[in-house]
């Protein structure tokens, strides 16, 4: 964790304590005498004397303790100001029990209470699996059966509600920061059921994300339930099952951003089914749909094989990932497919190819990393997280833009140099509002508000710089085109072309070059990524991690995502997905399926195989739900064949 800038205090610090030992810092850690180490780990008490030169090039000595590693990061990570340094040093820390209580939290006064001969911290430790048969079992007395009556009768409820959304493996002592975002959606679902309210409008947004097919049966019982108690749910979603059970669907469209924004259909799900303009309507009744493959992939006969799995809920499971092949990790919520891709593959994987420093999840042995060129994780976290960041800036087409508007007639006249065209730095950006082309105004117990720019109205830059036009467009102005109305605009550029069909290529359309990162959802962040790593010209050998990529996606979005990720495999790519969309599970080269169920129940692997392989294994609960959608799929492509 200490800088690498040889100027920095921290640093001469470090060669002060060193030399304290008639050490240099070439020196090995193995090098210090005991009583070294344990300073250069924890400080020590002796006072040392550094010369430091401060940004007016004046050179100070200090004198001070040498504050130690351990508590110097944790200083460092306390009073961080920005989240990419606190990020980075979050690197060097672990979350270990506590030595006093051993992660029970109370103190021993508290945990000296049992019921059932379980304290408090041991029963919040339980699945719900095991916790409800165990308040099921107790043996109390009759004054104590009066006394818990009401208690229980409330906990067993709540409980139960937990079970019903398909959260029984969780433990009640799970941090919240643990959770996924459905896990969340679902506890605050499981919440409201318990409160037992009638009259109530519930609104929720993409409740299936995360959820197996068979969590999802589950949810959508419930859902019902509410419903049939007098309450009015309206839902936010993509999958075919919830669209299907819905007693009014409103389909909104016919495409996305520009091209959207009209009640295309609306009615029971009968009625979207027949209507003509609905593409949702178009995949209900088979008119449009996903094909299977005309082959499943073997892969390039190598293999990623990761032994003794053992972090979390794993058990100690062994598992290969096929090379040069589009593979798909299953599972209920919370089977373990997290921790196995994310966790130990891609994490322990960085550690080897790119010596970086995740606490990886715990395993024996990795085999054939070294037939991996580089490893990418392609993720739904934003591409910015200020209004500056764009899709153009992101992808470096912006860079291309800038260097084109730099070699126009009208710009070499006025000496100007892509930089000029840069709303990041001085000179050619409206400096009322830094090049962001709006104001925030900071309300003091509201949300903040943000307004244009008074002076550039939006335009990012000021008066001069936009008066340099390419094809009648000023810079501002391309920033405001949308990735459609951008390809025939630069159709004599191949660079700038190649990047925007790619944009394209990924149903990213619809987007406008200079959009703010922070009104991008997270399905088109990780499409922005995915475009990015189109762009740039590949080995071949890359293995790219994506995790569950269909969220928030319709499934003619799903469509076209998957003709990309099937492209880069056809490169001699490796392509890894956890993924509960049965869209996508059905066109895997290689399925790894793990369970049987969450929790302890799972961290297995139940089967492994092709499709068709995983739905003849009856243990599988994928391969239950896969079944009838290959048949169906089968049946569709059949009755197109002969049309």
């Amino acid at each position: 964790p200490f800088p690498y800038n040889r100027e920095s205090w921290l640093y001469k610090q470090l060669d002060a304590f060193l030399k304290s030992y008639d050490l240099t810092m070439d020196a090995c850690f193995d090098d210090l005498p005991p009583k070294g180490q344990e300073e250069f780990k924890y400080g020590g008490r002796e006072t040392l004397t550094f010369s430091y030169t401060n940004q007016d090039g004046e050179t100070k000595t200090y004198q001070r303790q040498f504050e130690g590693l351990v508590p110097m990061t944790k200083r460092r990570y306390e009073e961080a100001w920005t989240e990419k340094m606190k990020e980075s040093l979050s690197n060097y820390l672990i979350e270990k029990p506590c030595p006093v209580c051993h992660g029970a939290r109370l103190r021993p006064e508290s945990l000296a209470f049992r019921v059932g001969g379980k304290n408090i911290a041991e029963i919040s430790d339980m699945p719900v699996s095991e916790l409800l048969p165990f308040l099921e079992k107790l043996e109390l007395t009759d004054k104590e059966k009066i006394i818990a009556d009401q208690i229980l009768r409330e906990v067993k409820s709540r409980l139960t509600f937990l079970s019903n959304v398909g959260l029984e493996y969780l433990t009640l002592s799970r941090g919240a920061s643990t959770l996924s975002g459905g896990e969340a959606q679902r506890i605050r679902l499981a919440t409201q059921i318990g409160s037992g309210l009638v009259g109530v409008l519930y609104i929720l947004d993409e409740p299936s994300i995360g959820l197996h097919q068979r969590d999802n049966d589950k949810l959508l019982a419930t859902l019902k339930g509410m419903r049939d108690l007098g309450n009015t749910l309206i839902v936010v979603e993509h999958d075919e099952d919830t669209i299907r059970s819905a007693d009014w669907v409103v389909d909104i469209g016919p495409g996305a951003g520009e091209n959207g924004g009209y009640v295309v259909a609306e009615g029971t799900p009968e009625d979207i089914k027949k209507s003509k303009k609905s593409i949702t309507g178009a995949y209900l009744r088979g008119e449009k749909y996903i094909p299977l493959p005309e082959h499943r992939r073997k892969g390039n006969g190598l293999f990623l094989t990761i032994k003794g799995a053992s972090e979390h809920n794993l058990k100690h499971i062994n598992v290969s990932f096929p090379l040069g092949a589009f593979t798909v990790v299953t599972g209920e919520s919370g089977s373990g497919k997290s921790t196995l891709v994310n966790e130990i593959l891609y994490q322990g994987l960085s550690n080897i190819k790119n010596h970086t420093s995740y606490a990886e999840g715990q395993y024996d042995t990795m085999e054939g990393a070294e037939y991996v060129d580089k490893i990418i994780d392609i993720d739904q976290q934003p591409i910015g997280r200020t209004p500056r960041s764009n899709p153009a800036t992101y992808t470096g087409v912006f860079n291309d833009i800038r260097e084109l508007f730099s070699q126009t007639s009208e710009a070499k006249m006025r000496g100007y140099k892509p930089g000029r065209f840069s709303f990041n730095i001085k000179g050619g950006r409206c400096e009322a509002c830094h090049g962001d082309g709006i104001i925030k105004i900071e309300m003091q117990f509201l949300s903040d508000v943000y307004v244009p720019c008074e002076v550039c109205h939006g335009a990012r830059y000021n008066r001069e710089t936009l008066e340099v036009r390419y094809k009648g467009k000023n810079i501002s102005d391309v920033l405001n085109m949308t990735v459609d109305e951008a390809v025939p605009f630069f159709e004599n550029h191949p660079r700038i072309l190649r990047k925007l069909e790619t944009l394209q290529e990924v149903g990213l359309g619809y987007i406008h070059l200079g959009q703010p990162a922070t009104t991008m959802s997270g399905g088109e962040a990780q499409r922005v990524k995915l475009a990015t790593e189109l762009m740039r010209r590949g080995t071949g050998d890359t293995l790219y991690i994506l995790d569950e990529p269909t969220t928030g996606l319709h499934t003619e979005d799903i469509r076209k995502l998957l003709i990309v990720l099937q492209k880069l495999v056809d490169q001699g790519n490796t392509v890894v997905v956890i993924e509960h969309n049965l869209d996508v599970v059905k066109v895997a080269d290689y399925i790894i399926d793990l369970g049987p169920e969450g929790g302890d129940k799972g961290g297995e692997v139940v089967a492994c195989g092709t499709p068709e392989d995983i739905c003849r294994v009856k243990r599988s609960y994928t391969g239950q739900y896969l079944l009838p959608v290959m048949e169906r799929t089968r049946e569709v492509m059949k009755a197109h064949e002969n049309d």
